[in-house]
């Protein structure tokens, strides 16, 4: 809870006041009892109505200020709790935005899900109940110790004995259960991975028909959640009867020793119920403890996986001391570069080639050959481990990297698109783009006439990822997205394989007369063709470089695969 802990100055002033009504609430509780003792033993015993009206009047006003203080205090607290939140979301969003390839390795999606969502919830609910009540528990035992000597220390010499036993045992307690807790989050994520996977391929499910077994893989992980939440419920829950029973025999000695001072003249019986009144309250204190235990053990459960990601080391953007903006012309070198996994698995290895200005790529390779990882190491989404990447002779890692990405586009694999309207989802590569440049980039992508034949054109709604379009539509769109920056660089990758290939023709006839460098991954030759270079991967190394002719004449991968889509073709 440290990290957590250190968002709280941000709010002192909430924090404080919270503190200060909480204090104000424990000094009445502790005083209550101490006026019901003088109205027995100064009015009740006596019969002097005197004194019972003007102590009731006493008890009742300082009741109603502990009132006022309690329903303020909520308000404060409940400030400051909700503003911790709020900021570790934003910080827990902020870093995870920073994370490279590597920390994905580590960290899964669903997990990072539920520390943003479940896990800040948990942490806001352990912040609001210390200020609220969890402070002021261990300070009213202490407190009411001490004040049941000054009524009588006798009677308080019992309770003293017996606290320490409890809280021991409370300490126990709390420790089981943080390590129970800390196991449920973990279920939690399996389950959230479970129905994220299910969701996003609800209609391959469909498709295949394995509704009954996605069932069924639900139903385990569903089962394994209960089963650890209920074994860490069942901890947390022994300890209230365990601590009631404790208390109401402590009660009951003190009851047992006071009626034998009674009979001695040794104490009164005002001070016998001010005592019984503190015991009274310190056992439910403890059972307030038993349900802050298992709050604090689920928070402090969630705020170590917040912390995790939190003090994750992220580096820096660009090279100390570097903040080169520079002008570029969209000429990129490979020098040796190598990159391996966090499992030291290497995926390329002593990577070289010369892109020039203005030129069209092609890449080509069989499925985990490394493609990919290339295309991904050029925006730096990827950091390269061994090596050198360079554009127009600048080594990437001298450039800023927010302005090396605002010079390039890239149109992943799988088209992402976000629900909202047409032009705002082509607006999101250049947030001020014109209405003529969406509508450019738009035709440029070969999908300005399919939009224009909606009844609402370039307004019209998509849903999540856009799923009322074809594949080849998502495809289109996602490269207006890209064309309407205009960029240096253009990376395509494999973003035309749901394109007819007539489509596919217009569009790459249009690349060609852009004035950018167009870098294609792509699984058929008649795509690449007619670049002006195009590299063959295997297994992370280059097996040929060269233009078509040249290939299809001196490399065998090449001429295999070419051989093979044109028996495709003609069947």
């Amino acid at each position: 809870m440290r990290k957590v802990f250190s968002y709280l100055p941000t709010y002192k002033i909430s924090v404080s006041v919270a503190l200060s009504l909480m204090i104000l609430e424990l000094i009445v509780e502790l005083f209550q009892p101490l006026i019901m003792a003088k109205i027995i033993d100064e009015g009740i015993v006596t019969k002097d109505m005197d004194v019972v009206l003007i102590w009731g009047g006493v008890l009742l006003g300082v009741s109603l200020i502990a009132f006022a203080a309690g329903i303020t205090n909520s308000y404060f607290a409940a400030h400051a709790s909700q503003g911790v939140g709020h900021d570790l979301r934003r910080d827990l969003f902020q870093k995870v935005q920073a994370f490279s390839s590597k920390h994905f390795q580590t960290f899964s999606t669903p997990g990072l899900v539920t520390r943003l969502t479940n896990d800040v919830t948990q942490v806001q609910g352990v912040l609001f109940m210390l200020m609220r009540i969890a402070m002021r528990a261990p300070l009213f035992i202490i407190g009411g110790i001490v004040m049941s000597f000054v009524v009588h220390p006798g009677l308080a010499t019992i309770l003293l004995l017996s606290v320490p036993i409890m809280l021991l045992f409370l300490f126990f307690i709390l420790k089981k259960g943080m390590v129970l807790f800390r196991k449920v989050q973990e279920r939690l994520d399996r389950i959230n991975t479970v129905i994220r996977e299910n969701l996003a391929g609800i209609r391959l499910i469909k498709g295949f028909n394995r509704g009954a077994y996605e069932e069924k893989r639900f139903k385990g992980v569903n089962r394994t959640l209960m089963d650890e939440n209920k074994k860490a419920l069942w901890v947390m829950e022994v300890a209230m009867p365990v601590v009631m029973l404790g208390m109401n025999v402590v009660i009951i000695l003190i009851l047992w020793f006071g009626a034998m001072q009674l009979d001695m003249n040794t104490v009164q019986a005002g001070e016998l119920v001010a005592v019984i009144n503190y015991a009274t309250k310190i056992m439910f204190t403890f059972t307030v403890f038993t349900f802050l235990i298992m709050n604090y053990s689920r928070g402090s459960a969630s705020a170590k996986r917040i912390e995790g990601v939190l003090e994750e080391t992220t580096g820096p953007l660009h090279a100390p001391g570097e903040d080169l903006k520079p002008a570029f012309n969209g000429g990129i070198r490979f020098e040796n570069v190598t990159y391996q996994l966090i499992n030291q698995q290497t995926v390329l290895r002593n990577i070289s080639f010369t892109i020039h200005p203005g030129e069209t790529v092609g890449i080509l390779g069989e499925t985990g050959s490394g493609k990919t990882t290339l295309l991904n190491l050029i925006p730096r989404l990827l950091e390269h481990t061994e090596g050198k990447i360079l554009i127009d002779e600048t080594n990437i890692n001298d450039v800023n990297i927010e302005y090396l990405r605002s010079r390039m586009s890239i149109v992943p694999q799988e088209a992402h698109l976000f629900s909202g309207r047409i032009v705002d989802n082509i607006r999101w590569g250049k947030e001020d783009a014109t209405e003529n440049e969406v509508v450019q980039a738009a035709k440029d992508a070969q999908i300005h006439d399919f939009i224009e034949s909606l009844p609402e054109g370039y307004e019209t709604l998509l849903g999540q990822k856009g799923v009322s379009l074809s594949g080849g539509q998502k495809q289109r769109l996602s490269i207006a997205r890209a064309l309407v920056r205009d960029p240096d660089i253009l990376i395509l990758d494999d973003s035309t394989s749901a394109l007819d290939a007539h489509t596919e023709k217009r569009l790459l006839t249009m690349l060609k007369e852009k004035a950018c460098t167009v870098i294609l991954v792509a699984q058929k030759i008649s795509s690449v063709r007619n670049a002006d270079q195009i590299l063959i991967i295997d297994d992370g190394e280059f097996i040929g470089i060269g233009n078509h002719h040249d290939l299809l004449r001196s490399n065998p991968y090449y001429q295999s695969v070419y051989e093979s889509q044109m028996e495709e073709d003609v069947i």
